[in-house]
């Protein structure tokens, strides 16, 4: 299915200021499909002097019209006169009898779509709503409803007028965002609450507002809860008294709301509001819970890392105090495995996620190898072509250790006491990591893969933990080239 800019590119002109604001339309018109018991369907003038359809959303609250998506499909003959009214008039239009041409009968109205005016701006329909009614859900009208239907219509109208949805609505967390069954409250100008669902006073006398909340303000009925709290979102007045289109958490001691506002305008003017609200009790104990894992697990890290440098810490003593070559050796290979290590642990325990940035890794774990060949005076460059990227650090643990011996490996043996130059080359697909590490030194001797320790460790590394494949060649023009290739 295309999106919102293919279509607008295929069928219409498309400049960034009308698609940004129909796609923030889009995010927001399913409130007013739920209130108003219809299916609204978005339509956008195409170059032939029709419309084409760009969106659809069904209502939650009532049988829909539509059972089959129609985004992306022209508007129907029977339609186009009303539509082409409404959009060459910038007025509201409604059909007069009842229509059939979707196969179910429904009550039809075209809403013209203007976004706000701007200094210069002609301020003209960019696009079209039409609004189908399902009278075939035949239910006898009650309070909830009829408000319902009022306060949705409201919103067509400030649609029309270009005055919602508003651009200055903070972009908060889709997640918890209170919805119009979870409970609805109606303001007039004052504050004062002139409707309240059935779900919208529950959730405030459970918060602990007592009583009644229609013919009182809002915000003093909340007073006394707010003066419990030791922190107040300093948004909460605003969203409270629906002067504001925000979003704001009101807590007790045992239960969360999220309310959120949205001011009703009518030709400039405030009238009024609507406010939204929806307990998320549990939602904001799993964040917390969530937020306490992910300091525990990265301290964890921390401590992981900080005992693995004291375990290379103590190798080096034991490193100084040995006489034995072959004894410095084994423990200045194991200093540098532990060492990699710990840098991913070092990694992990600053971030907020699992993935690393292997190439900061990567780029600590080379400044080890320098500092061998500096100990062995070997003239060692070192180039690194192409990014490794963020790697899980299920994966970014044993490459590292793996390539750390690698390239320490082409130092102390491929290049010897002579030196030359390492080159690491990377790329990366969506499904795969490729590495060649490649060196002009000495080669290969015949028979010698996987006769040493290293070699070993980075097989069952590679092949074993990462499940992928390890080739060594050594190439005509002399030295020796590894060949890495790890799925993702």
């Amino acid at each position: 299915m295309s999106t919102l800019s293919d279509l607008i590119s295929k069928h219409g002109e498309p400049t960034k200021a009308n698609t940004e604001w129909l796609a923030l339309l889009l995010s927001e018109w399913q409130l007013v499909a739920d209130l108003l018991f219809a299916d609204l369907v978005l339509w956008i003038p195409s170059k032939q002097g029709e419309f084409v359809a760009a969106g659809h959303a069904r209502p939650s609250s009532a049988a829909t019209v539509f059972f089959r998506d129609i985004t992306g499909e022209a508007i129907k003959k029977e339609w186009l006169a009303l539509a082409k009214q409404a959009f060459e008039s910038g007025e509201i239009q409604a059909l007069k009898i009842a229509d059939n041409s979707s196969g179910l009968p429904s009550r039809l109205s075209a809403i013209p779509v203007r976004k706000a005016a701007s200094v210069g701006s002609d301020n003209k329909p960019i696009a079209l709503i039409t609004r189908h009614t399902n009278l075939s859900d035949t239910r006898i009208p009650n309070k909830l409803q009829i408000n319902y239907v009022n306060c949705g219509n409201e919103l067509l109208e400030m649609i029309a007028e270009g005055s919602f949805p508003d651009f200055s609505t903070p972009t908060g967390p889709r997640r918890g965002a209170p919805r119009a069954n979870d409970g609805l409250l109606k303001l007039d100008v004052d504050g004062v609450v002139t409707f309240a669902s059935p779900n919208g006073l529950s959730a405030f006398n459970r918060l602990g507002v007592l009583g009644e909340l229609e013919g009182k303000s809002l915000a003093e009925a909340s007073t006394k809860i707010v003066k419990r709290l030791s922190t107040v979102d300093e948004s909460l007045p605003l969203v409270l008294t629906g002067k504001a289109p925000w979003r704001a958490d009101l807590e007790s001691t045992n239960l969360t709301l999220s309310i959120r506002a949205i001011p009703l305008v009518k030709s400039g003017a405030r009238t009024g509001a609507i406010v939204l609200c929806r307990e998320i009790t549990e939602l904001r104990r799993q964040e917390q819970e969530l937020l306490t894992k992910d300091a525990t697990i990265r301290e964890i890290h921390h401590r992981v890392k900080n005992n693995l440098q004291t375990v290379a810490s103590l190798m080096r003593i034991q490193t100084r105090r040995t006489d034995s070559p072959e004894a410095k050796e084994a423990l200045e290979q194991a200093i540098r495995r532990v060492s990699a290590i710990a840098l991913v642990h070092n990694t992990l325990a600053e971030g907020f996620s699992d993935e690393v940035n292997f190439d900061e890794v990567f780029a600590s774990s080379m400044q080890l190898v320098g500092e061998l060949a500096s100990e062995k005076e070997n003239n060692v460059k070192l180039r690194i072509y192409g990014k490794f990227g963020k790697l899980d650090s299920q994966i970014a643990t044993p490459l590292a250790v793996a390539l750390t011996e690698l390239v320490t490996n082409a130092a102390t043996h491929g290049l010897g006491a002579h030196g030359g130059l390492i080159s690491i080359h990377t790329k990366r697909t969506a499904k795969q990591l490729s590495i060649e590490v490649d060196d002009n030194g000495v080669g290969l001797k015949p028979d010698s893969i996987g006769t040493g320790l290293g070699t070993q460790i980075v097989k069952t590394l590679i092949e074993g933990e990462l499940r992928g494949k390890i080739s060594w060649f050594s190439p005509k023009e002399g030295g020796t080239k590894i060949a890495i290739s790890l799925p993702l």
